[in-house]
């Protein structure tokens, strides 16, 4: 494998030194698209495969080099694209090692309490066998108040030490929760969630807006035939069957997720109306090709696709609506493959 040379070395040699200046900038799109084209430049002249791990070193390197001016300009349009990633995950890290806390503390007590029921029994046990050897009712009247003011000082404990555990444990039940709410994978079926789908999709939206390119959106689900299959095991099989060829299917730049409900959407980016129908063909063929046996018995599958071109003017929310009313509408009418939004 070709090891990664110097893009400062690439520019001296192939005279692309200053390529960009500031009084060059104008139009921001332009001026990365003209960087850009430097930075595949430097990686030929170093005979390096433009793949995107090293297209992405020779970005940053290259960059360094250019112009306050131009640093900006590209930065504000690369924070389109950024997630905030790593701060989402020092945050979670946070909750989790609060929840990891947590669930120590609960650990402890639960310790310190089976300890502690553990005395009381001792305690009975001891108080039993004195209480053999006592021939007199107030001696035994005695020994009873003894007991019973042990018994009620462990109780006291016992009860502070259970009213602390619940506390913790709610504290933790929340920062569970709040995990929940931070994931964005759907662990159920192997793809993205949907959070994590309505967050991409709006971002891809914002990036239509900018770029003016074009991107789509499917929502897909098996067809309600299947529902005349009475095991729910089956139907679940048969529902990661869908994932599992929706992963298969899908591009590195696309966005698998579970919608909910057995419904999955996949958002295909740079990918106009026109494409976006032949894929929903090509894989609706895939899936009806696909074979599924349920004991002796092969079922062929059929699954009912909506598609939309995403459009930054209307709102994330409407688009989900009008491309799950198309897939309904699919769905209903056999010789379809798929059914456009008309929004």
């Amino acid at each position: 494998m070709a090891t990664i040379a110097d893009p400062k070395r690439s520019q001296r040699q192939s005279g692309e030194e200053g390529f960009i200046s500031a009084n060059s900038l104008g139009d921001p799109t332009s001026d990365l698209e003209i960087f850009a084209k430097e930075v595949l430049t430097a990686l030929i002249s170093d005979n390096l495969p433009p793949t995107p791990n090293n297209f992405s070193l020779y970005f940053d390197r290259i960059l360094e080099e250019k112009s306050e001016s131009l640093r900006r300009q590209i930065g504000a349009i690369l924070e389109l694209e950024e997630n905030n990633e790593d701060e989402k995950s020092i945050e979670l890290e946070k909750t989790l090692k609060r929840g990891f806390s947590s669930v120590k503390s609960i650990l402890q007590l639960s310790a310190t309490l089976y300890k502690n029921i553990s005395l009381m029994e001792k305690i009975l046990d001891k108080r039993k066998e004195e209480i053999k050897n006592i021939p007199s009712l107030s001696g035994a009247n005695d020994l009873l108040a003894s007991l019973g003011n042990d018994v009620g000082k462990l109780s006291g404990i016992l009860k502070k030490q259970v009213t602390h555990m619940k506390t913790i444990y709610d504290e933790t039940a929340s920062i569970v929760k709040q995990v929940e709410n931070e994931t964005i994978f759907d662990n159920q079926f192997g793809v993205y969630n949907k959070r994590y789908l309505i967050m991409r999709l709006e971002q891809e939206c914002h990036l239509i807006d900018e770029f003016k390119h074009k991107s789509s959106l499917i929502t897909v689900r098996l067809s309600k035939d299947a529902n005349a299959i009475q095991s729910e095991k089956a139907q679940q099989l048969m529902v990661r069957t869908v994932a599992r060829l929706l992963l298969k299917t899908s591009r590195r730049s696309d966005v698998v997720a579970h919608y909910g409900e057995g419904i999955f959407a996949m958002v295909l980016k740079h990918t106009d109306l026109e494409s976006a129908k032949r894929a929903s063909e090509r894989l609706f063929d895939l899936v009806a090709s696909s074979n599924f046996f349920l004991a002796e018995q092969e079922i062929q599958l059929r699954i009912a696709i909506g598609v939309a071109e995403l459009n930054s003017s209307v709102g994330v929310e409407q688009t989900l609506v009008c491309t799950l009313n198309a897939m309904e509408a699919a769905d209903k009418e056999p010789t379809l493959r798929y059914m456009v939004c008309n929004s």
